[in-house]
């Protein structure tokens, strides 16, 4: 039985790697998606593999850090699927560097997309649950509703060379635990997953010139073999995780099983601690 069904999610950063998985996931479980990514490409092809699948989804493209995007994000939902019960904050990117070579605008991109963007989609949401955690109540109805905020083990235990991505993932955390305090008596649950090593194109073995574009700038990403080699090592569970099996840890937390979980931060990390 699809157990998040007539549920309606909201899922950034779900054009590729980990939330493109957690994206279908859901909808094989239910609900329905609002698919975002900074690329309208990438979000489509998302988007059509759910509805492929059989499932229901409508892309919502953009950058998340633009002054609009959360009330067209929030409005996606409520306006093509007539509700939203689970809100994924998952985009994100890195710019690393040593802390005193790190740059305002380096500091500022990175806390803006990891941080400032989470809070003004879920402060953009928070008129709709409200209203509609009194309407159920008056009608002795409780529906349980989810935000889980993707941090990283970088912000948990530290991460030499990513003193701005750590700040703002720890950051994500301190969110998570006061909003689940303050909207605890809305029947909501807020929690947070902290990924460790997942095979991504942060994560992938550089190989010539590997770069992604973010507001026109070409960020270099991935890890040099050696370096790679040497966190893999590390792992007890002795290799890199799959991006379902990091969205897998998401949609724990997603499901009716976790109706009586908040305010917590759970590591899908294979046992790595840094």
């Amino acid at each position: 039985m699809a157990r998040l069904a007539g549920q309606v999610a909201l899922v950034t950063g779900a054009g590729r790697g980990i939330g493109a998985s957690l994206a279908q996931q859901l909808a094989a479980e239910g609900a329905q998606v609002v698919v975002n990514d900074l690329d309208a490409e990438p979000t489509q092809q998302t988007v059509d593999a759910i509805v492929a699948a059989g499932g229901k989804a409508v892309a919502c493209p953009g950058n998340v850090t633009a002054g609009d995007f959360p009330k067209r994000f929030v409005g996606c939902a409520l306006e093509t699927f007539g509700g939203l019960h689970i809100i994924v904050n998952n985009a994100g990117y890195i710019w690393n560097g040593p802390l005193h070579k790190i740059t305002d605008e380096q500091w500022d991109a990175i806390q803006d997309v990891h941080l400032k963007a989470p809070f003004r989609i879920l402060r953009e949401a928070f008129s709709y649950i409200r209203d509609q955690a009194a309407t159920e109540a008056a009608t002795q109805r409780r529906v349980q509703r989810k935000v889980v905020n993707i941090s990283s083990i970088s912000g948990t235990r530290g991460s030499a060379g990513q003193a701005n991505y750590a700040a703002a993932k720890a950051g994500l955390v301190g969110l998570t635990k006061t909003l689940a305090k303050e909207w605890g008596r809305y029947s909501v649950n807020v929690n947070c997953v902290a990924f460790g090593f997942i095979e991504t194109r942060l994560t992938q073995e550089i190989k010539g010139e590997t770069a992604i574009a973010i507001e026109g700038r070409q960020h270099r990403v991935g890890l040099l073999a050696e370096g790679r080699a040497a966190t893999v090592a590390q792992i007890p569970l002795g290799r890199v995780g799959t991006p379902r099996e990091a969205a897998g840890g998401v949609l724990l937390l997603c499901l009716p099983e976790a109706d009586y979980i908040t305010g917590q931060v759970l590591e899908v990390s294979g046992g790595l601690t840094m």
